[in-house]
């Protein structure tokens, strides 16, 4: 059985990172009646990966294309105490694949009588031979190339596949694990694939747990997380707080002003990496060990038009390495707030995330470029309608990837770390992408404050290993 600690008494608790899940830890800590705890951001304001920005031109962006859906009551109820019913808005997801010419609904595989004969063909013929072979085990710790094989063909892999996936984690999907792949991939059936060509089955259902969403009337997602910080009240949560060094003997931390802060426990929501590399007295191949830790880096390209919004679908997929960003966002459909005046008979706005590995050199002005012509390339924005507002952000740690390695790495760093009464959570603390939604971020949040205060198991997490029971995700 892992170790629960002891309920606290009147230990500090120190939470690193005003995102997501340290709020919800802070939010869940003065909620069961712990009031020695201290949340520390880097930021001048909280958010972390959820914050929104409105920019010179009244445009508001997200950090990424984030939605509210839940897998958990206590978001839920978080959800509820935050906003009235009016104040979130609710939308049925449409979502479509570029693909040649066309769009093909999402999910591809699924949709297939939409691609042209030719592509049709081959996909359903390899996906048929496929099938036929599913029976067979994969061999264990196959990659993520050889499972989607395994489960699509060739063909599939070829047209979507293969380029989609190398676009989203900038790496081939040769080099990932397929462990983590849960509800983040639609399963497919032959006979409904077929059953669809003949005009005989029934419309496909949505699927995922996003195929209903909301999102905030106003502010964007971040206005979630102000409010949240907002109850949690000034004296608790400090900003411009960046720590660097942490003291796991001393239990203490250091922050680049120097201040030092003692801690009971940790709950540390920053990459863990850079946890790592900071920790003081971390023997190498723990060191070692986070450093295999791979991620990506997204830049948002957020373009705002003198346009009025007229497209009713919700995201874009585009596998098509001419253009840069792998997904683009229907931001003024998801509220009408997130452009200039609320008047979407007068603006429009896109979201577009466009991948890349740590360190990449980026042509900022050539980046907003090339996104501005493939809107109006693949017919998203009228080829005359004049560009508003441009906005672009680096999100430097924006997915953790779910390499052949990981989960190696994590079993080194994790439990070393939990030893020592630190606890990385939220989705760079664990490196899980598979429960990296802000659901997930809440609920972990929210488990390791109850654990600490009362003893109680993590629900979401084993607490000793840092091992995932795994309740899913979005696609």
């Amino acid at each position: 059985m892992p170790h629960i600690p002891h309920p606290l008494r009147s230990e500090q608790v120190v939470i690193l990172g005003a995102g997501p899940c340290g709020l919800a830890c802070a939010d869940e800590l003065q909620r069961l009646g712990h009031r020695a705890w201290t949340l520390l951001e880097t930021a001048p304001e909280a958010g972390g990966l959820a914050t929104s920005v409105i920019d010179p031109a009244g445009f508001t962006w997200d950090m990424g294309g984030h939605v509210v859906f839940s897998h958990f009551g206590e978001f839920d109820r978080l959800l509820a105490e935050l906003f009235t019913a009016d104040e979130l808005l609710h939308h049925d997801r449409s979502s479509y694949v570029r693909f040649r010419d066309g769009w093909v609904p999402y999910p591809f595989q699924r949709h297939l009588h939409h691609l042209p004969a030719e592509d049709a063909e081959a996909c359903v013929h390899d996906l048929l031979l496929a099938c036929q072979r599913r029976g067979d085990e994969l061999p264990a710790g196959a990659d993520f190339a050889t499972w989607l094989q395994a489960m699509y063909g060739s063909a599939l892999v070829e047209r979507f596949f293969g380029p989609y996936n190398a676009k989203v984690w900038a790496m081939t999907p040769e080099q990932m694990a397929s462990s983590w792949v849960a509800e983040r991939v639609a399963p497919v059936d032959a006979d409904a694939v077929l059953a669809a060509f003949s005009g005989t089955a029934p419309p496909v259902s949505k699927w995922g747990p996003n195929s209903i969403f909301a999102f905030p009337a106003r502010g964007g997602t971040g206005e979630i997380w102000r409010r949240l910080a907002a109850r949690l009240g000034s004296g608790y949560l400090r900003t411009r707080a960046r720590v660097v060094t942490v003291d796991p003997a001393a239990r203490s931390l250091t922050l680049a002003d120097g201040e030092q802060i003692g801690f009971g426990h940790l709950v540390a929501t920053g990459p863990l990496d850079q946890l790592a590399a900071m920790t003081e007295g971390a023997p190498e191949p723990v060191r070692a060990a986070a450093g295999r830790l791979r991620h990506t880096t997204v830049a948002m390209v957020g373009l705002g038009y003198r346009a009025p919004t007229t497209d009713e679908r919700s995201w874009l997929y585009f596998p098509q390495p001419s253009v840069p960003f792998y997904r683009a966002t229907n931001f003024s459909k998801y509220a009408p707030a997130n452009v200039p005046g609320s008047d979407t008979h007068a603006f429009s706005a896109w979201m577009t995330e466009t991948s890349m590995p740590p360190g990449t050199a980026l042509d900022h002005g050539g980046l907003i470029r090339d996104c501005d012509q493939a809107l109006r390339r693949h017919g998203l924005v009228l080829e005359d309608a004049p560009l508003a507002s441009a906005h672009l952000e680096l999100i430097p740690y924006a997915y953790p990837v779910p390499t052949l390695d990981r989960d190696v790495a994590l079993a080194a760093v994790v439990p070393w770390l939990e030893a020592r009464g630190i606890y990385p959570r939220g989705r760079f603390g664990t490196w899980q992408y598979e429960i990296g939604n802000m659901d997930h971020a809440v609920k972990m949040g929210i488990d390791i404050a109850r654990r600490l205060v009362n003893g109680t198991a993590e629900e979401l997490l084993a607490p000793a290993s840092g091992a995932v029971a795994v309740a899913g995700g979005r696609a």
